[in-house]
Order: structure tokens, then sequence, then C-alpha cells
């Protein structure tokens, strides 16, 4: 049988070294290759030397470097390998379960300005509501769905779980819907306030928003600092503002009362956040906040060509497919 044997150049070298994933906090092996790996390809650009690719097990990625005149060029690109893994590894997930209850009180005081900037529902069945993110409000009515319970740490959330379970509301932690909510299988964070965003650009500047703001957060805990937390009746009050009036709405910001509108808050808080994004590597993407600023939420832009077009609404689909094309192709809406 014949087999081919491909030519190279003598002396030259090659590296392939197999990492494994661990969670930082239980030192367990865990299954994220696929999501590792999809990653890195993403972030990689063509004058990249390394490679990662899938190994027999989900929980292995395998570096491999380019073709090397010598051992130290060949030890670089696997370092470069190493950092394109460290960079789509470490933001995932939250390193240590304590953290988990704690960041998601923090965060819900963040949700009504997630909700604002993404709000895209002011129809109904053909109809005016009102409201920005008339989609949020509906959502809500599942008795599993809303606004997350006010629990202290992860103990009381498996209890919490238990409860579910045995009266049989729910089958397991799936059917947890909350506007924000632990995800056990995945050892993360999944934010869930957000209404539909038409484009591909504005849903890059949601997820850095959320990277940024769990990182920024997560690092207060491990400085040893408060994180922010609201009443939970101040909460369900800021969800219905940003609900109904989005970018136009006053939020309750701390627990005084102390009331910002929506806009200059998220400004603030971008000053805080990007630096944290510039070593994220999603500055850019961040930054198309000021974008949606600028040019209206899409609630805001649907009610617009609503009203050039007379109250027509397949003039305001014929906009959302406009947008979800151009932002495809990096253009924007």
């Amino acid at each position: 049988m014949s087999t081919p044997f491909a030519p190279s150049a003598r002396s030259t070298v090659g590296i392939e070294w197999e990492l494994m994933l661990i969670d930082a906090a239980t030192g367990d092996l865990v299954g994220r290759g696929p999501q590792v790996i999809a990653a890195v390809s993403a972030a990689s650009d063509p004058a990249t030397r390394f490679t990662a690719t899938a190994e027999l097990l989900t929980n292995t990625v395998e570096v491999t470097s380019g073709v090397g005149r010598d051992v130290p060029q060949a030890v670089g690109d696997l370092a470069d390998a190493i950092t394109g893994v460290r960079r789509a590894t470490d933001p995932l997930g939250v390193e240590d379960v304590r953290k988990v209850m704690p960041l998601i009180a923090a965060l819900e005081c963040y949700l009504p300005h997630l909700q604002s900037l993404s709000a895209s529902s002011p129809f109904w069945a053909g109809e005016r509501t009102g409201y920005a993110s008339n989609r949020a409000l509906v959502f809500q009515q599942l008795p599993t769905a809303g606004l997350p319970w006010p629990l202290a740490d992860w103990t009381a959330y498996e209890s919490y779980l238990d409860d579910m379970v045995r009266t049989g509301i729910m089958a397991d932690a799936t059917e947890v819907r909350w506007d924000i909510r632990p995800a056990p299988r995945w050892g993360t964070i999944e934010v869930r306030a957000c209404d539909g965003t038409p484009s591909l650009d504005e849903l890059a500047t949601m997820a850095a928003l959320v990277q940024c703001l769990v990182e920024h957060l997560s690092r207060e805990l491990d400085a040893g600092r408060a994180l922010p937390t609201l009443q939970p009746w101040y909460h369900r009050e800021n969800k219905w503002r940003a609900a109904r009036y989005g970018l136009d709405a006053h939020l309750i910001v701390d627990r005084a009362g102390v009331e910002r509108p929506v806009p200059a808050h998220i400004e603030e808080t971008l000053d805080e956040l990007l630096p944290i994004a510039t070593e994220l590597g999603c500055r850019s993407e961040l930054e198309g906040v000021h974008t949606t600023l600028a040019r209206g939420a899409s609630y805001q832009r649907q009610l617009r060509v609503a009203d050039d077009a007379g109250g027509e609404l397949r003039a305001v689909a014929a906009h959302l497919v406009a947008e979800f094309r151009a932002g495809l192709r990096g253009g924007g809406g």
C-alpha cells in the first residue's frame, strides 16, 4: 500500500501540547473544549501560526505550533496559543461558586440598563403598546420568570431548587427562567433581561457590557469591597420604568432612592468598564453603547420608521430585516 509522506524542510520543528481544562474552583475536569476552540478560532487571524483543535475528550484542547525554524520559534507559537486559549477561558463563567449569588444580586441593579438599551418591542399584535419593551412584561407572567428571588448564597439557591423540584413546579435548574440566573451546567451566570437585538453588532455590544460588568463586580469582591444592592421593591420599579420608558427612564440607582436618567448613568458606568474591556479584548464592542445612545435603541428607531410610514408596520419589519443584514456585514444598522 502506497503511503505518501509530505515534504518538509530539514531540521524544522513543530510541537503539539494537550491542555486539559479544569474548573478553577473545584479542580474538576470540564468538557468545554469545543466552546474554547471555537472562541480561539474566531479570534485568530491569517497570520496566526498556531492551531487549537479537538482531542478525543472534550475536556482537552490540543495546541500545535507552526513549522518552526528552531525550537524557540515553535515554543513561541505555543505561548501565543496559550494566550489565545486563556483569552477564551479566563472570562468564562464564574470561578468560585461563592460569588454567584452576590454577583447576581449586584448585576440585578444593572438589568434595567440592559433592558433599556436593548428594548425592541414597542408593538404587540400589530398595535402600539406605549412600552419600549412590552416583551419584558409579557414574559414575566410565567411563575418561574421575572426578577430573581433575593437569595443570600448558593445553599439558599439549592434549597429553592429542592422546594421547586420536590413539589413538581419544575424538573431541574434549567426551568428557572429569571431575568438573571445561575447556569450551573456551564459554571456561569446567564443574563436574560435583554430584549431582542436586531443586529450582530448590537448583540456584541450587549455581550461586552455584560461581560465587563461581571468582571468589574468580581474584582470588587476580590478586593473585599461590598457590591451594590437595591431593595427588591426598587428592582421591581426599575424594571417597569425600563420596560415603559426605555432610554427615557429615570432609574433608582442606590439604596437611598437617588434617581438618574438611564443614558447618564450608563455613560458613568462605561467610564469604569472601558479599561476592563481593553483587557478583555472587547473595547470596540463595548463602545458600541455610545452608538446606541446616539442613534436610539431599537424601539425608538422602529417608532420613527412607523411614524414616517404613516403607521405601516410592514415598513418596520423591512427596517428590522435591513438592520439585521447590515449587522451581519459589520455595517451597523
